[in-house]
């Protein structure tokens, strides 16, 4: 059941299973515009707080800090506790094989060791769900191969090592604002901006005569990236890209 709160925000209560299915995809319709989300499990009382596109869990209670769910409810992204370990999910399938029992296939990294694998639930298996926090960061510098990252507002820093950060490093420039995701006090994904604006670092010169408006080019970013791009677009200029396709948008 839920109800409104002052502003924009709902409050529900959650007993798990479809419950929690439900108030996870309220946040990330939240997430989009902005708000506040109150769940009330069986067993412990949360916050969701979404501003500027980034969601933030607060316990308010010392009851206990598992929010137990089945298998179909696990998404990416979510974190669980898997064999005394905290794991982030990959990757998570729902499959029914025939005239068998529906199975998920879940692609699993432990954050102590780093290292992944598969593992399969059933479906109404349950699953001890681990709270996640996230909040806006800003890009700082690179300690070896490692990214740092800091709170514009508080101006603390976390670090994430580059198996963590992945492809996001074609995107990332001093000042980049991202949302990092924290796991019991400790960083383990960003998610990018829909966008980002990056400097062309090297483009050839264009094929004179050749003026079909469809005709791209191979251009170099200055993260290092490698884009197609228009003709006209020369050295030096900023483009915005998307980073969900590593595509050319417009001019900045």
């Amino acid at each position: 059941m839920g109800k409104g709160l002052p502003g924009r925000g709902i409050e529900i209560l959650c007993g798990g299973g479809l419950d929690f299915l439900i108030a996870v995809d309220l946040m990330l319709a939240l997430r989009r515009r902005g708000g506040i989300l109150r769940f009330l499990f069986s067993s412990d009382w949360k916050i969701l707080h979404a501003q500027k596109g980034a969601v933030s869990f607060w316990r308010q209670t010392q009851i206990s800090n598992k929010v137990m769910a089945t298998g179909n409810d696990i998404r990416k992204g979510m974190a669980i506790r898997y064999k005394g370990e905290i794991c982030v999910v990959l990757d998570s399938q729902h499959r029914t094989p025939g005239n068998k029992r529906a199975f998920v296939q879940m692609s699993l990294r432990n954050l102590r060791t780093g290292n992944s694998s598969d593992v399969r639930f059933s479906s109404t298996e349950r699953v001890d769900v681990v709270p996640l926090f996230s909040k806006k960061m800003e890009f700082s510098y690179m300690d070896g191969d490692d990214y740092v990252f800091s709170d514009p507002d508080t101006y603390e820093t976390v670090t994430l090592d580059g198996a963590l950060v992945g492809k996001a490093k074609d995107y990332l420039v001093e000042n980049e604002t991202c949302v990092v995701t924290f796991v019991e006090e400790r960083a383990v994904a960003i998610e990018l901006p829909a966008s980002v604006v990056l400097t062309v670092a090297e483009a050839p010169e264009g094929i004179k005569g050749d003026s079909a408006s469809n005709v791209q080019k191979t251009i170099a970013m200055e993260t290092g990236i490698r884009v197609q791009a228009p003709l006209f677009i020369k050295t030096g200029e900023r483009i915005r890209i998307d980073t969900r396709t590593g595509k050319y948008m417009e001019r900045a």
